[in-house]
């Protein structure tokens, strides 16, 4: 079978929600990686000619055009692994709304960080940066309160989502501790973090 192309970012928790998920099917090795970096302000090397919106994770198929948004591309991936990572309905609906419970934490978390590297210090609006972190807390509160029967379920694409961003609290924004207060998601968390797949995923710096 023909190698797969993934453009990527080593710090980019949506490429390591990809790669962690290629590593779970088995089917890593089928995938070369290419490093991309760049920003909204400066496109860099990303691979603009692949995905107009200059974002990685970005993945070309020898068969077909590029794909693109980290969704996508895992739904891809499961498709040619033969689909197990996405449960039957109505489980399914779950999976879907936890992936994206753990894409909107990003979205929050990203946004703080470039608030803080991307604009100069002047001009930088923190109610906008405490106003994403509340969006990150209510959500963590609600996971904690409501979710944590279906965390212990099977691993799907919606586990995989959330375990990503919750490193990605860890990786970027450590001194906010999002465990506090939240003892059955921390410990779920330690065991998602112990799999081999996060383990090879890590974050190099």
């Amino acid at each position: 079978m023909s190698k797969l192309t993934l453009f990527h970012s080593h710090n980019s928790p949506y490429v390591r929600k990809v790669t962690v998920l290629a590593q779970e099917l088995g089917i890593a090795d089928e995938i070369m990686h290419v490093t991309s970096a760049g920003s909204a302000l400066d496109p860099g090397t990303m691979p603009v000619a692949e995905n107009p919106l200059g974002k990685v994770p970005t993945l070309t198929r020898p068969d077909g055009g590029a794909l693109y948004d980290s969704r996508v591309i895992c739904r891809y991936l499961d498709a040619r692994a033969g689909g197990r990572s996405y449960p039957a309905p109505p489980r399914l609906w779950d999976a879907l709304t936890l992936e994206a419970t753990g894409d909107g934490i990003l979205d929050a978390a990203l946004a703080m960080v470039y608030e803080d590297r991307l604009r100069p210090e002047e001009i930088r609006f923190a109610p906008y940066v405490e106003g994403q972190w509340r969006r990150i807390e209510r959500t963590l509160d609600t996971l904690e309160a409501r979710w944590m029967a279906y965390l212990a379920g099977p691993l799907c694409i919606g586990q995989i989502s959330l375990g990503c961003a919750l490193g990605y609290l860890d990786f970027r924004l450590d001194a906010r501790d999002w465990r506090k207060g939240r003892a059955a998601l921390s410990d779920w968390h330690a065991r998602f973090a112990a799999r081999e797949s996060y383990i090879a995923t890590q974050p190099p710096a």
